[in-house]
C-alpha cells in the first residue's frame, strides 16, 4: 500500500520495508422500506393532516440489518471483485468507493506476500457503516479475486487504475439505495481518486496519506540514501523515464530490477505524467485532505501542498496517525505493529472527518 517498493526507510525507520513499484503488476437490492417504527398515527377518528405520515400496514417489513455482499464489475479484460457494505436501515444512504494504494494490495488493505496485514480498508468500511455510510472496497486488477482483470505488466498504465475505480462509482450511481458517491483514495489511490473525480460524476473526494509531489520527486527522496554510484545511476534512470524514454540498460541487481525492470517502465512513465497538486486543482467536488503526523511514507508537507492547490479543501492533520491510519509513534516496533496488527483500530478522527464531508454534500 505504499507509493514505492523494496526501499528501506532510513535511520530509525529502517526496519520497515515499503512495497509498491516492485509489485506494480500487479444486483441492487430493494430500494427502500416503508416508514419504520417512528411513523406516527392520527389520534381519534378525524382525517389525517396533510403532512402526517401514513402508518405502514401491520405486515410491512422492517428496515434491514447491516449487510455486506460480494459484487463484481467488468473492465475490458475481466471481472473486478469487491465487497459492498450497506448500513442498517431503510436508506437511502451516502456511499463511498475506497481506492487502494499501490503494490499487491487487496480489498482489505493487506499485502499477503509482504506481511502487511493491517485490515485498514476493512476497518474503514466497518466504521463508516456504523455511521450510516455505505462503501465498496475491491481487489485491484491482478490481485485476489480480480486476477483476470489485469493486463500483462508491460501493458499496464497508471490511468487504468482510475478507469477501474470509475466503474465502481458508476455501479453505485446505478443503485437506488445510495444518494451520493464519494471517492476515498489512500496512498497511491489518492492520485487515482483525483483522476476519477475528473472523469466521472462524484459528490466528494477524499485524499488520505496521498503524495503531494510527482512520483519522480518522491522516488529521488527515497533513493537518496543509496551509495553514491547507485544513487547517481538511479537518478539518471528516473530522468530518462520522466522524459518518456524507456531505459534498456538496467543494472542487474535486485533493487534496480524491482524498481526499473523494462516491463514496468511504461507504468512508471505514465505515473510520472501526473503532478498531484495540479490534478487536485482540477477536481471540482468538495474535497478533504487527511494526513497523519507519524506517517513514514508521506509527509504533512505533502498534504499541505495538496490543500494549497485547492484552497477550499478541508485539511485535517491527525496527530500520531501512521500510513495505515492507526495510532503509532515513529519507533520501529510501533510502526511494524501499525502495518501488521489488524486488531489495532483506525484512528476515530478519520471517520469524523469523512462523515463531515459526506454529510455536507
Amino acid at each position: 500500500m505504499s507509493l514505492r517498493s523494496s526501499l528501506v526507510v532510513p535511520a530509525r525507520r529502517a526496519a520497515l520495508v515499503l512495497s509498491c513499484a516492485a509489485a506494480l503488476v500487479c444486483p441492487p437490492l430493494a430500494a427502500g422500506c416503508s416508514a419504520g417504527e417512528d411513523a406516527s398515527s392520527a389520534g381519534g377518528g378525524g382525517a389525517l393532516p396533510d403532512d402526517a405520515e401514513v402508518p405502514p400496514p401491520p405486515d410491512a417489513p422492517g428496515c434491514p440489518a447491516a449487510a455486506s455482499a460480494e459484487i463484481t464489475v467488468e473492465n475490458a479484460r475481466g471481472a473486478l471483485s469487491g465487497t459492498l457494505v450497506v448500513p442498517a436501515g431503510c436508506g437511502p444512504f451516502p456511499a463511498v468507493v475506497i481506492i487502494p494504494g499501490s503494490g499487491p494490495t487487496d480489498r482489505d488493505g493487506n499485502q499477503a506476500a509482504t506481511g502487511i496485514h493491517p485490515d485498514t480498508y476493512k476497518l474503514l468500511a466497518e466504521g463508516l457503516r456504523d455511521r450510516g455510510i455505505a462503501s465498496i472496497r475491491y481487489d485491484k486488477a491482478g490481485i485476489g479475486a480480480s486476477v483476470s482483470a489485469a493486463p500483462r505488466e508491460e501493458e499496464l498504465l497508471f490511468e487504468m487504475g482510475a478507469d477501474d475505480a470509475g466503474l465502481w462509482v458508476k455501479r453505485l450511481r446505478e443503485d437506488g439505495r445510495f444518494t451520493t458517491v464519494t471517492v476515498i483514495g489512500h496512498s497511491e489511490g489518492s492520485l487515482l481518486g483525483m483522476l476519477v473525480a475528473q472523469r466521472v460524476e462524484v459528490d466528494g473526494y477524499v485524499s488520505i496519506a496521498g503524495a503531494g509531489r510527482p512520483i519522480g520527486d518522491v522516488l529521488r527522496e527515497q533513493l537518496a540514501s543509496l551509495p553514491g554510484e547507485d544513487r547517481e545511476r538511479a537518478y539518471a534512470i528516473l530522468g530518462q523515464l520522466e522524459g518518456g524514454e524507456l531505459v534498456a540498460d538496467i543494472p542487474q541487481t535486485q533493487l534496480f530490477m524491482s524498481l526499473f525492470r523494462p516491463s514496468v517502465q511504461p507504468y512508471i512513465i505514465s505515473w510520472m505524467k501526473h503532478d498531484p497538486a495540479a490534478e487536485i486543482a482540477a477536481v471540482t467536488a468538495p474535497t478533504l485532505v487527511l494526513q497523519g503526523t507519524t506517517d513514514i511514507q508521506t509527509k504533512v508537507e505533502d498534504a499541505e501542498r495538496l490543500a494549497g492547490a485547492r484552497p477550499d479543501a478541508a485539511l485535517v492533520i491527525v496527530e500520531g496517525m501512521s500510513h495505515t491510519l492507526k495510532e503509532a509513534t515513529l519507533s520501529n516496533a510501533s510502526q511494524n505493529a501499525a502495518y501488521a496488527d489488524p486488531s489495532l483500530p483506525v484512528v476515530p478522527r478519520v471517520f469524523e472527518a469523512i462523515e463531515a464531508l459526506v454529510r455536507e454534500e
